[in-house]
């Protein structure tokens, strides 16, 4: 697990830490800039796992940058066009991060996720059985778990502190955080960004049955996106050639890892498990062929 190529935590000495997230280091540059690191660690349960994934850092990096490239005639996102060498001129401390670092704009985040729905599954697929819609949204009698939805839904969250999960609420509570004209902005663009990027990823073989987005506002109160963006993390991407309605089908993410901790007698507090090798591999091998089948023409 000790891969050279596995990055889990970064330690960079000429930035300021900011903020160390479940998988993402964040260095205050300037006051218009940050530096992101996207380690390989890896969360379950929302408890971080002591073994990295190894690469996953660097696939995460390429498939969202590649997201933010394809989708910024939508709308305009964080990365900034500061090359990294200007950043961190230091060859030496550059090196172990080459790959995983995005120099983005400082934009100030909305207290918000934007989780955008195309398939009954997951918290939605039990919500459904339970109330016969998701987050309050009447859907069709008769669905079956994994079944595509009529249309895609916007079904938002509030951010919780970390350690907390986050709440999921309706759009009207998101106008009360965010006043109408914002609230809609980001409804309206979540659903863009779902419905085109599903369209291309359909074509190569992947479904994408479900994704989070994260914005920011700058200072003229522009609308970007941010975070990260369509990457196995954030999104549940299943092999079109393996889909089929009434199970839950497998995934290009950490589902094996789930799947591998839930046959473990652990109660899904802190400290996690150590992973063996074979299942890290595999989890990795994984993440590789979504990136793969995204980005490579």
């Amino acid at each position: 697990m000790n891969a050279p190529e596995a990055l889990y935590q970064s330690s960079l000495t000429s930035l300021p830490l900011l903020a160390r997230g479940k998988v993402r280091d964040i260095y205050d540059v300037d006051g218009q800039t940050l530096l992101i690191v996207t380690t390989d660690r890896l969360s379950a349960f929302d408890v971080i796992l002591p073994d990295p994934i190894p690469g996953k850092g660097r696939v995460l990096t390429h498939v969202a940058n590649f997201w933010f490239k394809q989708l910024q005639h939508i709308i305009p996102n964080h990365l900034s066009d500061i090359p990294l060498a200007q950043i961190l001129p230091d060859a030496t401390e550059r090196e172990p991060i080459e790959g995983r670092a995005s120099v983005v704009k400082k934009l100030r985040p909305l207290p918000v996720e934007a989780i955008v729905r195309g398939y009954l599954i997951g918290s939605g697929w039990k919500d459904y059985q339970a109330s016969g819609s998701i987050c309050g949204i009447p859907l069709p009698k008769g669905l079956q778990q994994a079944e595509q939805l009529p249309h895609a839904i916007y079904t938002p969250s509030t951010k919780a502190e970390a350690g907390l999960h986050d709440e999921n609420v309706n759009f009207e509570q998101t106008v009360k955080l965010m006043g109408d004209s914002l609230a809609e902005q980001v409804r309206d663009a979540s659903l863009r960004l779902y419905t085109t990027a599903a369209a291309y990823a359909k074509e190569r073989g992947i479904i994408i049955a479900d994704t989070k987005f994260e914005f920011g506002l700058d200072e003229d109160n522009t609308l970007y996106l941010i975070d990260e963006v369509l990457t196995p993390d954030s999104s549940r991407f299943w092999p079109a050639d393996q889909y089929q309605v009434g199970i839950s089908p497998p995934s290009f993410d950490k589902q094996y890892v789930r799947d591998y901790l839930e046959t473990l007698d652990w109660d899904k507090k802190a400290p996690g498990p150590r992973l063996p090798a074979e299942v890290a591999e595999f989890c990795a091998a994984k993440y590789r062929e979504a990136e793969t089948r995204l980005t490579q023409a």
